[in-house]
């Protein structure tokens, strides 16, 4: 069986499709947690648990055991469940292959092989796909958090506009459990329903939408020294919420974006949009910028901010604050 997508093996566990044996592997530890947290949930009842449901850890676990186990029957249940978390910790994992050639109906063994993706070449690797679901779980680039926070939001009933969905990707970085709990809570104190504004944010997540990356944007856009100050200002005041880190990519991509746009020749507004990677809403703050910088100015922009990066990372500088940094860079940016 080819590798499946994570919306693939939730929709065949919703329909109650089980296989004898799973492998979630991979750097994403989220997408892994997931899907074991619905087969502990809702493969078996509440009394067939009881009996028939077991957790061991790799590290703590014979693997003879485990295919002991595996080769039990169920009592008073169509299935016994066996989950191995931390399963990349498994000793002598291998020998799981000859279990797996003629594995048990009744039983559902589940390996949770976190933090990296097993080795594809391996003939554990190979059985697995022949007997069961392989499911690699890779970690999201960046721009693809803000989609998933759309969609997330979505499972929970509620809705969300991209800006927003930016503003929460940009404040609370690529840790999908930690974006997971901050909507969860966030869900527990609005209506039913509700579209998430950046109020809502401000209110249960404390980001400001005053102060914040995309303000910064717009403002340096605009080249309005007094604004970009005031949030720049705010950002090292509060240099243990905002992180640098998290400020310099951002900054990165909006100018260089910029740079992008400058040498479009196409006219055309969704399009321009299409080629930037941006919501069409979003193209009047590149197209400011183009009004307000010179090429030549953008690809200094850009050279500094790389240069900014290595000095937060210690290169160079061993005293200046991360608050500092970016005031120097913002006056770079603003002032020829």
């Amino acid at each position: 069986m080819p590798e499946q997508k994570f919306d693939e093996v939730i929709q065949d566990l919703k329909k109650k499709i089980y296989h004898p044996v799973y492998l979630f592997s991979g750097e994403e530890a989220f997408f892994i947690d997931e899907l074991v947290d619905y087969l502990e949930e809702k493969v078996l009842s509440a009394s067939e648990k009881e009996f028939n449901q077991t957790v061991v850890y790799g590290l703590d676990s014979n693997v003879f055991d485990i295919i002991g186990m595996a080769k039990r029957f169920p009592m008073m249940s169509n299935y016994q469940l066996i989950v191995v978390k931390e399963a990349q910790n498994l000793e002598g994992i291998e020998n799981l292959v000859d279990y797996l050639k003629s594995p048990l109906k009744s039983t559902i063994l589940v390996l949770a092989y976190k933090h990296k993706a097993i080795d594809k070449r391996t003939i554990l690797y190979k059985q697995i796909k022949e007997s069961g679901v392989v499911f690699v779980s890779a970690k999201l680039w960046d721009n693809q958090i803000a989609s998933w926070i759309e969609k997330r939001i979505a499972t929970m009933g509620f809705s969300i506009n991209s800006n927003e969905s930016e503003l929460l990707s940009n404040y609370l970085g690529a840790d999908l459990a930690k974006i997971d709990n901050e909507l969860r809570k966030m869900a527990l104190n609005i209506a039913p329903g509700s579209k998430i504004t950046d109020s809502m944010i401000e209110d249960n997540v404390g980001i400001s939408k005053e102060y914040n990356i995309f303000e910064l944007n717009y403002a340096l856009a605009k080249r309005d020294v007094l604004r970009a100050n005031k949030i720049v200002t705010y950002f090292a005041a509060n240099s243990k919420e905002i992180n640098i880190f998290g400020v310099l990519p951002n900054l990165h991509n909006f100018f260089f974006r910029t740079l992008v746009y400058a040498q479009i020749k196409e006219s055309e507004p969704n399009k321009i949009a299409s080629i930037l990677n941006i919501k069409p809403s979003q193209l009047v703050h590149y197209q400011q910028a183009f009004r307000n910088y010179k090429m030549r100015k953008l690809v200094f922009i850009i050279h500094e901010i790389k240069m900014y990066d290595l000095k937060a990372k210690g290169l160079g500088n061993s005293t200046t604050s991360a608050g500092e940094l970016l005031r120097e860079l913002i006056f770079k940016i603003l002032h020829d």
